[in-house]
């Protein structure tokens, strides 16, 4: 029997094995081309395709150079939409990003996230969050990680966190602002609905992320209720824009088998979707290579290659994605 990878390994041999097929053209990953961009919905801002996820993914880099080595590696191959929190190491993200905004500021789009949904806290928070950064303004603060009809509810009482993002919006302390979800698209859909936001960030990917709840709690795994089929359409009809995350269920749709698949193929169906950027973590040189190298070579699926890649891969995997990330932070 053949012996067992781990999914970050799988993970390393493909990019390394993509990698190399681009250097075997005679070209090396970073050289082949120039990053392919979209407009960032209603903000009109133009953003890379691929952004960088700077939570437990940069983090895992162990320490601050290595960190920041990493952020200005990944500006000079092309990305120029950095993702980072408060909530990412309680501010060691921010402070990292901050290193290389203190002298390269005006080269990338920068996004941080809230969490607290009392606006008193926020705003203490956020105002660390600017010293972490080194700024005197973020391009997006997203409410961090929304759950259920509940913690909407918290969110838009008077005095909450959405509140305070619409006042520092307007102290243009920040540009835009957003929410992010991982869990239940039909409350991120009215999230969206009720609220003058800018900007969203989903859970989108082939496993057809997304847990709504059925009229007795239960678990409702038809795909027609995924973030795909539920809240990406609310935010197209809005032209918010869209951030993609969990492309490859943080590694849960990685590996060998009829229900995974590769790195390159997970996110060639997510930027196939009609999103401006997808959100990628990426714990290694070598895997920021190829994602840089898929990024500029990236050519959209069919209409009939997503829908079959999306059978498969949801079938063996809805029910895993939902119950990993039903109370999910990325920290």
């Amino acid at each position: 029997m053949a012996d067992r990878i781990s999914r970050r390994e799988f993970l390393e041999k493909t990019a390394v094995a993509g990698a190399a097929a681009v250097v075997l053209s005679g070209q090396t990953a970073e050289s082949a081309g120039a990053m392919q961009t979209r407009i960032l919905g209603k903000t009109g801002a133009r953003v890379s395709i691929v952004a960088l996820g700077c939570g437990s993914r940069l983090l895992a880099y162990g320490n601050e150079d290595a960190g920041v080595n990493v952020l200005n590696h990944a500006l000079d191959a092309g990305i120029s939409y950095f993702d980072t929190a408060y909530g990412y190491g309680n501010g060691q993200s921010e402070t990292w990003v901050g290193q290389v905004a203190k002298t390269r500021r005006k080269e990338f789009f920068l996004a941080t996230k809230i969490e607290p949904r009392d606006g008193d806290t926020a705003m203490r928070i956020l105002e660390g969050s600017l010293k972490r950064l080194q700024t005197d303004q973020i391009d997006l603060i997203h409410v961090h990680g929304l759950q259920g009809a509940d913690d909407l509810a918290k969110v838009e009482a008077k005095g909450g966190v959405m509140d305070a993002l619409y006042k520092l919006r307007e102290q243009k302390v920040t540009r835009f602002i957003g929410i992010t979800s991982h869990y239940n698209p039909a409350v991120l859909k009215a999230a969206i609905e009720h609220n003058d936001i800018d900007c969203v960030q989903m859970a989108l990917n082939a496993g057809m992320q997304g847990m709504p709840l059925g009229p007795h709690d239960g678990l409702n795994l038809s795909k027609a209720m995924s973030f795909q089929d539920v809240a990406l359409p609310a935010a197209r009809k809005k032209n918010l824009g869209i951030l993609a995350m969990k492309v490859m269920g943080q590694e849960g749709l990685l590996g060998p088998g009829p229900d995974k698949s590769d790195a390159g193929h997970l996110l060639r169906y997510t930027l196939s979707l009609p999103i401006d950027a997808a959100v990628v973590g990426m714990p290694t040189l070598q895997m920021l290579q190829q994602n840089v190298a898929w990024g500029k070579s990236f050519t959209p699926m069919s209409k009939s290659q997503m829908e079959e890649f999306s059978n498969r891969i949801s079938a063996g995997n809805k029910l895993a994605l939902d119950l990993k990330f039903s109370n999910h932070r990325d920290a």
